[in-house]
Order: structure tokens, then C-alpha cells, then sequence
């Protein structure tokens, strides 16, 4: 193999797991939306009928962004876990046949892979999580043009510092952050370095509020003080409202590329957005551009059960880009 063929164009970091998507036929939502008391009830001590159960292997933060990346084109490998049994073999599987290199994921013995159970309904999902307890090490790897880190459990903390020795010794090596639900628990003050390191930083608008510990802010001043943290681009999404983005100098704004029929399942859109904001500036596209192309993944994942089934290759998303509405475009705010 030729030094070009093992060029690594996107090194994912993170967890990966099941998702079982358990399709609800009836529940009641309760409360106020995008609140803390916004919930889905069943009834107790009951049999709650269901239409339908689809299994998801090698999804999570890290498994979504590396298959988006392969198939946008990018020579893509990720550094994961999963355990000596079928749900990990299934991962893997998963994971080869969309061309992600998964030499660096370990298959522990004696521990299960992670498995999600996901309560459907309608557009939307709540997820029963469990992370297993796996043994974080960053192997020996290659020197990648990207590195892309995200969700792990809490149990691996201090690993995310093997990483950023890492990105300390190669400074060469871009770095995207996309802090999962433990490593903004861990608190901006432990991640410094991360934050620091980050060539681009995603997250959403919520988040953005407990990483800086805000409990109403607008999107504008939550770019600027994410920036401030370290990060030289900073996206911030807003779900069904769109997403914005801000390198130090301008302010952009994309609106969601108009869905062909309303979403089905939400569940991926975020990774799928910021995969492709990194897959697409690797390929040379501005900002601007790479928020375009963003956009329309998340439209074609929505279309489908689970966070990789709908994410596009390159060839049909530029078909997206040709026939875009006239007014499809980031916009600087």
C-alpha cells in the first residue's frame, strides 16, 4: 500500500452502539416544548402495543460521523469499542461495508457492546441509554488530516487527554469537537485543551446554554462565547430552525433545506450536519458552501429510520446542490 492509500482523510473518536427503535402506536406528550417537564407517558403496569422494531448497529455520535465521511468520499477510520459478541461483530460488519477502516476499534472480551432502546413516536424519540465500562486507550495511530472526537462514557475520563497529547504532538492534524452528554457534564474547565485545540466545535443551542452555564442567551452572544473558549469555527444547530456558524470574522446562517415530505425520525440529523460541515471543508469547500451541503444531509437522514440510513454519498448530494432552491444559501446575520 502506497503512502497515498493509507492517508487518513477523517479519524472518528468515540462510542458506538445498538440502537433497537421500538415504534410507538400510542403515548401521550405532556408539558411545555423544549422544557424540562416535556415528557412521553404510558400507561403503568400495562401492555403498551407497538408497530414495529428496527435495529441500528454501529450508530452513535462517532459511528454516525465516520460513515457520513465515507460516504461523502473521505478515506475514514474510528477509534472505538465494542464487545465479544454479536452485537459487536454486527457493528463491525456495519461499519466495513460502508468503507470505514475499523482496525482501531477493539472487541473486548468479557464485555457487551452498547445497545440503546429508542421509544419512537411520531417525529420524534426518547433513548433508554446504558454505556458499558470499556478500557479507553488512544492506539498508535496514523497521522490524519482530521480528527473528530465525541461522545465517550464518563467512565473514560481521563482519555480525553491521551487525545489531547495527541494534538499537542501533531499540530498538523485538524481537530473537530462535538462534546457528547458526559464531556459537557465533565465542564468546559477539564476540556480546556479540547477546546482550545478545536478547528471547529459543534453543538447545539441547549448545549451551547450548559457548557457555559446560561440559562437564556441568544445564538449570537453562545458563537461568540463558545469562540471565546478557544475554538477558530464555531456551529451551533437549532434543530428544525436551522443552524449557524461563526469563524472570528462573519456570522452565517443556513435555513433547513426544505424537506420533501415532513421528517419521519429524527434521530442523526445533528451528527449528520457536522460530519458534513468537516467532510466537505476537507474537500475544499468554504464555509458557507460546507453549511449548504449540511444542510441537505440532515434533510435526507430525517427521511429515515435511524442516524445513517439517509446520509447521502457525494455524487446525489451535489445533485441536491444543483437543484436547490434559488434561496438556499447561508447568509451572513
Amino acid at each position: 500500500m502506497n503512502e497515498n492509500q493509507n492517508k487518513t482523510d477523517f479519524l472518528a473518536i468515540g462510542d458506538i452502539v445498538i440502537d433497537a427503535f421500538i415504534k410507538l402506536k400510542q403515548a401521550n406528550i405532556q408539558g411545555v416544548p423544549d422544557s424540562k417537564n416535556y415528557e412521553i407517558c404510558m400507561p403503568y403496569a400495562d401492555k403498551v402495543p407497538y408497530e414495529e422494531v428496527y435495529v441500528v448497529p454501529a450508530v452513535g455520535n462517532a459511528g454516525n460521523v465516520a460513515v457520513a465521511a465515507a460516504r461523502l468520499g473521505l478515506s475514514t477510520k474510528l477509534v472505538s469499542n465494542v464487545g465479544d459478541d454479536k452485537e459487536g461483530q454486527d457493528c463491525l460488519n456495519t461499519l466495513k461495508k460502508d468503507n470505514v477502516g475499523t482496525e482501531f476499534v477493539k472487541v473486548n472480551q468479557g464485555i457487551k457492546t452498547n445497545y440503546h432502546f429508542v421509544l419512537w413516536y411520531e417525529a420524534d424519540r426518547t433513548i433508554l441509554i446504558k454505556h458499558e465500562v470499556y478500557p479507553y486507550s488512544l492506539p498508535e495511530i496514523t497521522e490524519p488530516k482530521w480528527v473528530y472526537f465525541s461522545s465517550v462514557n464518563e467512565t473514560a475520563f481521563p482519555f480525553h487527554y491521551a487525545i489531547a497529547d495527541y494534538l499537542d504532538a501533531h499540530p498538523e492534524t485538524k481537530f473537530a469537537f462535538e462534546p457528547g452528554k458526559f464531556e459537557i457534564k465533565l465542564g468546559k474547565e477539564k476540556l480546556a485543551r479540547l477546546y482550545k485545540h478545536a478547528d471547529m466545535f459543534f453543538c447545539n443551542v441547549e448545549e451551547a446554554k450548559k457548557i457555559l452555564g446560561l440559562d437564556s442567551a441568544e445564538v449570537k452572544e453562545l458563537l461568540v462565547k463558545i469562540r471565546d473558549l478557544g475554538p477558530k469555527t464555531v456551529v451551533i444547530t437549532d434543530g428544525p430552525k436551522g443552524a449557524y456558524a461563526f469563524d472570528g470574522n462573519d456570522i452565517w446562517f443556513i435555513a433547513p433545506y426544505p424537506d420533501p415530505v415532513p421528517p419521519y425520525e429524527r434521530t442523526g440529523a445533528g451528527d449528520a450536519f457536522s460530519a458534513t460541515v468537516v467532510a466537505a471543508t476537507i474537500l475544499e469547500k468554504t464555509l458557507p458552501e460546507a453549511l449548504a451541503w449540511a444542510g441537505i444531509n440532515a434533510m435526507s437522514v430525517v427521511q429515515e429510520v435511524g442516524a445513517q440510513k439517509g446520509l447521502l454519498p457525494r455524487e446525489k448530494l451535489e445533485v441536491f446542490i444543483k437543484n436547490a432552491p434559488e434561496d438556499y444559501k447561508a447568509v451572513k446575520i
